[in-house]
């Protein structure tokens, strides 16, 4: 299947893209390469800032525009370093933008930043959402309107620590058939500043409506995103160590969801991550790998190909 590096002029990864004034805006992280040694939970992750690309026309042949620095951890006074996973929502001619950082104490949390414009830039609240914590947010406006935010990341995303939205003393990583550890997602307040609920578990079954367990191969890892395909709900998401897209469907935003398939297979890197967006009537997928950085995991590069439903709303697998 065809498919487009979106930007090589930079590294950049974790895409969320969206249609804003008829053009599409992609909001990536931007990798760089700033020495820190390699480990299993990301510290060699340690992106600073957000850039916003704008594509004019379609993103298969159209041309990408790097509007540039919208956000700099820097100008944000809770974050100390690593500028994860970040997505935009607008409403009521406002931009939102929900991104993950670690604070003072090596904790991640999700912020807000907001301008009145998709390039930005943006203006970081003073604190982090109450009651949030690990990375990789994904903001879902419904078609009522309603915004929520599903979020979530194990290993370095610090999911593991989590239960009932409470810290845990010790980390704990499900084995065998217990239970996976569940993406998250909490509807956000009309200003679009703070959750209006508690966060809830997102769960994914199998065709037997019985919950994947943790030894199965398509599991949440991380990677959370949201799409609406004919009126259902379609969530998506990486399966981190076993490095599959895959995607489950239900008829209410908050689930259960049951799996599908797979949308993508492994890339080259360490880590997937993407975004399903429609544009003109056409869909397609957003990810990234690291080819051009020949196989360097942290450097990463965006792509974009073509993506198609079968007739019965399945998605049909991505072959690149």
């Amino acid at each position: 299947m065809e498919e487009r590096y979106l930007y090589p002029k930079d590294y950049m990864a974790d895409p969320s893209a969206h249609v804003f004034d008829n053009k599409i805006f992609v909001y990536p992280s931007h990798d760089w390469d700033s020495g820190a040694a390699f480990d299993d939970d990301g510290g060699h992750f340690q992106m600073k800032d957000y850039h916003v690309l704008r594509i004019d026309g379609d993103p298969m042949n159209g041309t990408v525009t790097d509007c540039g620095k919208i956000l700099d951890v820097a100008d944000v006074a809770w974050a100390e370093k690593q500028m994860w996973d970040n997505d935009v929502v607008e409403k009521n001619g406002h931009y939102y933008l929900i991104f993950s950082a670690k604070d003072y104490n090596g904790v991640f949390h999700l912020g807000v930043a907001v301008s009145d414009s998709p390039e930005g830039p943006f203006k970081a609240c003073d604190n982090p959402i109450r009651g949030s914590y690990s990375i990789d947010p994904c903001v879902f406006k419904d078609d009522d309107g309603r915004i929520y935010v599903y979020f979530g990341g194990i290993w370095g995303g610090q999911l593991q620590w989590y239960k009932d939205n409470k810290a845990l003393k010790n980390e704990y990583l499900p084995k065998e058939k217990e239970l996976p550890i569940p993406s998250r997602v909490a509807l956000m307040t009309d200003d679009v500043q703070q959750f209006a609920e508690a966060p809830k578990p997102v769960i994914i079954v199998g065709k037997n409506g019985q919950p994947l367990t943790a030894d199965d191969p398509h599991r949440f890892f991380e990677a959370s995103w949201m799409h609406k395909y004919n009126g259902k709900y379609y969530f998506s998401y990486s399966t981190g160590d076993t490095h599959l897209i895959c995607y489950a469907t239900s008829d209410n935003p908050y689930g259960p969801f049951e799996y599908k398939g797979v949308i993508l297979d492994p890339v080259v890197g360490w880590t997937t991550h993407h975004c399903i967006t429609e544009y003109n009537g056409q869909w397609f997928l957003f990810h990234h790998d690291c080819v051009p950085s020949n196989g360097t995991t942290w450097l990463r590069s965006l792509k974009v190909s073509p993506l198609t439903y079968s007739p019965d709303g399945l998605i049909n697998k991505v072959n690149i």
